[in-house]
């Protein structure tokens, strides 16, 4: 998931920086223990193309007018595993809405985030895949619940009884057409097709997920979330508010210390 220092013991108003970051924007804001935000987020557009380096550089230029932290949530657009990169599709583009460029894509893989990030904020900070954080903020802890987040691509993450499950990128498996989840969900394809198919499209999504997961609960997330109503996510569906996605920075340091004492 991410680290740089072990079980740290936190003040009672411990205060958390948490930022989440999309294809289009990124968002940041300083929170208390209870979740409240301590002051207003404060927002940025995305930069591309965008490398480790400028992205690393324009995180300490968004939260540098923010109070002081004693640790940082960081929500990352892509599959993170103990802070390193994976792959991060909608920053390895030259263009927010352009084709993957396979040198910026080779300089994001393995690119050590989490020691980065926390070596230039110098405080704790943990780094999670986007769809993670926000589901930290939205699940109620019994059987398995789904998040779906649908902003410039689609995010997914998995809890089972509370625990944050190992991040799968399952948008990224095979949707129709020769198209994945990812991409025939995400923000280009909604405004090629328009609202109505893209819809469509949403509820067959959820659909096929309940046959792959058999979820007892799905929340469904991301800025395009609110293109849809209720009827669209299923009896056993909830939209949720975009807001999640920084709230999440908080109860996420409880779900990450009892993710990894349940696998003891």
């Amino acid at each position: 998931m991410a680290r740089e220092h072990d079980a740290p013991v936190w003040p009672h108003d411990v205060r958390t920086l948490a930022v989440d970051v999309g294809g289009s924007g990124i968002k940041a804001a300083v929170l208390d223990s209870a979740g409240v935000l301590l002051v207003d987020r404060v927002r940025m557009d995305t930069p591309y193309p965008c490398p480790p380096e400028l992205f690393v550089a324009s995180i300490v230029d968004l939260v540098s007018t923010l109070p002081r932290a004693h640790r940082a949530s960081i929500g990352f657009p892509g599959l993170v595993r103990d802070g390193r990169v994976i792959e991060v599709p909608s920053l390895s583009r030259a263009t927010y809405d352009g084709t993957a460029d396979p040198e910026l894509a080779a300089r994001w893989h393995g690119f050590d985030l989490g020691h980065e990030l926390a070596h230039v904020l110098d405080i704790p900070t943990l780094v999670v895949n986007d769809a993670d954080m926000q589901a930290c903020a939205v699940v109620e802890g019994s059987g398995m619940e789904f998040v779906l987040t649908l902003g410039t691509g689609v995010g997914t993450a998995l809890f089972n009884d509370g625990h944050l499950l190992p991040h799968l990128e399952l948008s990224h498996g095979p949707f129709r057409e020769g198209q994945t989840f990812d991409i025939a969900l995400g923000n280009v394809e909604r405004k090629r097709i328009g609202k109505k198919r893209w819809v469509a499209r949403v509820r067959e999504a959820i659909a096929d997920f309940d046959e792959m997961i058999i979820f007892d609960r799905i929340y469904v997330g991301g800025g395009n979330a609110k293109h849809l109503e209720p009827s669209d996510v299923g009896p056993k569906g909830l939209i949720v508010s975009n807001q999640a996605g920084v709230i999440g920075g908080v109860r996420l340091w409880d779900v990450v210390a009892s993710s990894v004492h349940h696998r003891i």
